[in-house]
């Protein structure tokens, strides 16, 4: 156990959640200066009061600590991207450099200046130097110890994402090829070439679909699926089936993650127009307003329609599938208005570009 730990120490930090955040960042400087804003009126309180409140020594007080943090984030702000590269003993160790170096440095410029200013010989105080050090590596120990603790967090609740989203993945994809695979043998007898050409469009449907769980695609890709998946169903059904598109108002490159229109319209397929002898419609509404994504698939329903099990599931799973990667404003709606039944889901998309970063 101790020599691996030596050996982590001697080896460059591997991944991309470097254990130092990015101290650049207004929401990381405005922490620490509140924090080191707290531990100095905690540090001026602690001290005996003869005439009351020592507001000068808080003051004087806040203004070296202010100081040695902001310098200290500047710093290493600069040397993140050296740290990355380099073993992280030698990593950690610069961290303690910096904010200790600092920290003796800023004291020894202080004392100069009260010297100075009382007209006397600057004389080294090794004690106080000695002590503010030491105050310096027990906060930095601190302050390291809770970055780590953090990214461990982080760490762990990107894992149990990608594994509820492969979870639900899992889950969705089975019912898609089933479903896939008796239409395509529905047509094996009687039209062997639209069979083939159904099999080429589910090897091209899955062949998409082996990305990741946790990866976004766009609405062009998720509408590729669609098209595939609709055409083999056509086959099937013919003339029963007749489907309107309305989605012109849908960027392409709108982030979203597959299989999510598909599951709706395999259960408008399923538990609406495949009941009815004559069939029926399907329109596809999408549009992108007000920083949100709608889409909602309307389709003809017999007039008794029951409480289907599947399309239960299959709906659940995708609002947990949008909760988990949009948050919790993400939401599927089912209703039913007299001869329709209609499937809705909304999720916010509000920085489309850097969404559609992280898909790739």
């Amino acid at each position: 156990m101790k020599n691996g730990f030596w050996s982590l120490l001697k080896q460059p930090y591997a991944g991309e959640d470097f254990f130092l955040p990015d101290l650049c960042s207004s929401v990381a400087v405005f922490t620490l200066v509140v924090l080191a804003q707290l531990v100095v009126l905690v540090w001026v309180l602690a001290q005996p009061a003869v005439d009351g409140f020592n507001w000068l020594g808080l003051a004087m007080a806040s203004l070296f600590v202010q100081w040695v943090v902001l310098l200290s984030a500047a710093l290493l702000c600069r040397l993140r991207s050296w740290m990355q590269r380099r073993p992280l003993g030698l990593a950690i160790a610069a961290c303690f450099a910096v904010v200790v170096g600092l920290t003796l440095g800023f004291t020894v410029i202080g004392d100069w200046i009260v010297y100075r200013g009382m007209s006397g010989p600057f004389h080294w105080q090794t004690e106080q130097l000695l002590r503010h050090g030491v105050i310096a590596l027990i906060m930095t120990s601190l302050l390291l110890r809770y970055f780590y603790l953090q990214q461990q967090w982080q760490r762990q609740s990107q894992a149990e994402l990608r594994s509820r989203l492969q979870a639900l993945q899992s889950r969705i994809r089975p019912h898609f090829l089933f479903n896939s695979l008796n239409s395509i043998v529905s047509l094996i007898a009687s039209d062997p070439d639209k069979a083939e050409q159904s099999v080429l469009d589910l090897s091209d449907l899955f062949r998409a679909n082996l990305g990741s769980a946790d990866s976004l695609a766009t609405w062009a890709e998720e509408r590729r699926l669609c098209e595939g998946y609709l055409r083999i169903e056509q086959y099937r059904l013919g003339d029963r089936m007749r489907v309107i598109w309305h989605v012109a108002s849908l960027p392409d490159a709108t982030p979203m993650p597959l299989l999510t229109l598909q599951p709706l319209l395999e259960n408008a397929i399923l538990h609406g127009l495949q009941p009815r002898l004559d069939g029926g419609e399907i329109v596809i509404t999408a549009e992108y307003a007000d920083q949100q994504v709608e889409l909602m698939v309307r389709n003809t329903c017999p007039e008794e329609t029951g409480n289907h099990q599947g399309a239960r599931m299959a709906m659940e799973n995708i609002r947990a599938r949008l909760q988990t990667l949009f948050g919790e404003e993400a939401k599927v709606e089912l209703w039913r208005e007299g001869s329709c039944f209609f499937s809705r889901l909304v999720y916010p998309c509000r920085q489309t570009s850097s969404l559609q970063q992280r898909s790739h």
